[in-house]
């Protein structure tokens, strides 16, 4: 495992698709843990699958599963949370999620600490002196009456500090979600966010169902969220993912936010402080 990042600094390491090691202070965290293998298909439901396309750059038996504190699911679905990872993770590790993916969980899986949290609503978590406050965020799947066909999604808002409850970093993780108004609720409630984690890729069902952010649609919530630095994850994982990555920093640099991606490979890690300038 790294060693404690600098005081004030959130250390990510990206490991593929959605999948994130998240390091501040003393505390440890795992997102959509997806540790499929390059041609195993992922279950999205409703007898659809897709094909993963990539290695992750850490094996599930690699990760510090000691060190874990908890894990944040954006929703349930085979490319943010696997049979590999339901095979190797502890059942007693805490998972904040959406209500729908804690009773699955729970009930199915046997992972008996999950955490169902509805919208605006959050849990805290202390290792040492070290704290995380997770806030559940507004999140939409596909848009309009489509959505019901696909699990509830959330966003996350991280909340890093101390235990005396000084925020020092402040975190975003979209999740699979499309662009809609309730997303702009986010940038009105957390106005100082000083790393976003877009979840991308234009993920399009059979039909043509676009349900997660494409490039223009990742540029226009970095419109309207405004984060310090902002690092694109889910575009190039799988077989239905058909925004690439390069039409995202293409249009985020015609609007003017060239300056705030952050550009990391899987395998590769960034650190963040929360003292970042835009």
């Amino acid at each position: 495992m790294d060693r404690t990042p600098p005081a004030g600094t959130v250390r990510v390491r990206f490991i593929g698709n959605a999948t994130l090691l998240i390091r501040y202070g003393s505390l440890t965290l795992l997102t959509d843990p997806n540790f499929l293998h390059r041609g195993q298909l992922a279950h999205l439901g409703y007898g659809l699958v897709s094909r993963r396309l990539t290695e992750p750059a850490v094996d599930v038996t690699g990760l510090p599963h000691a060190d874990l504190d908890a894990v944040v699911l954006s929703h349930l679905h085979g490319d943010h949370f696997d049979r590999v990872a339901r095979r190797h993770l502890d059942r007693g590790l805490p998972f904040l999620t959406t209500p729908h993916a804690s009773r699955v969980l729970q009930g199915l899986f046997g992972f008996h600490r999950a955490v169902g949290l509805r919208t605006w609503q959050s849990h805290t978590l202390l290792r040492g002196d070290s704290l995380v406050r997770v806030t559940a965020l507004p999140g939409r799947h596909a848009p309009g009456p489509a959505r019901r066909l696909l699990p509830p999604v959330m966003g996350s808002l991280l909340e890093f500090g101390d235990r005396s409850g000084r925020i020092r970093l402040v975190m975003y993780l979209s999740g699979d979600t499309v662009m809609y108004d309730g997303l702009r609720d986010i940038a009105r409630r957390c106005p100082d966010v000083h790393l976003a984690v877009l979840h991308l890729g234009g993920t399009t069902l059979p039909g043509g169902l676009v349900v997660t952010m494409d490039a223009g649609q990742g540029a226009d919530l970095l419109d309207v969220i405004r984060p310090h630095r902002a690092l694109p994850v889910h575009y190039d994982d799988y077989g239905v993912f058909r925004s690439p990555l390069s039409d995202f920093l293409a249009e985020a640099a015609r609007r003017g936010h060239g300056g705030r991606i952050l550009r990391c490979r899987p395998g590769e890690r960034v650190t963040v402080g929360g003292d970042t300038r835009r």
